[in-house]
């Protein structure tokens, strides 16, 4: 068994924070405190505006390592709404980057 990750395809991802809420209520994190964030980055021209939104996995998120040794996906895999987070082996989900544009990949220590 190899080292465990999430894919984030963010070029899907319709910032519905879920990911964010599942992960607190999980771990009962606080308010400012996150294991995963949903952030936006929005960029501006002349005639539009484009928005990305990236979830973003802090320091804190153990890959919900209760849920993930029962077997279970994260909490943040499991409720996303748009599907856009993966949870697997860091090398399958490193071949399946390869043919996902907007993608990031996730290995906590």
């Amino acid at each position: 068994m190899g080292k465990k990750g999430l894919l984030i395809h963010y070029d899907y991802c319709t910032g519905c924070h879920t990911c964010e809420v599942a992960c607190k209520q999980e771990h009962g994190y606080p308010a400012g405190r996150w294991g995963i964030m949903v952030k936006d980055c929005t960029r501006e021209s002349v005639d539009k505006v484009e928005v990305d939104f990236l979830p973003f996995p802090t320091d804190l998120c153990d890959l919900c390592a209760g849920r993930t040794q029962a077997g279970e996906k994260p909490a943040c895999v499991k409720h996303c709404m748009s599907a856009c987070i993966s949870y697997g082996d860091v090398s399958e989900l490193a071949r399946a980057m390869e043919e996902t544009p907007k993608s990031v990949l996730f290995a906590p220590r």
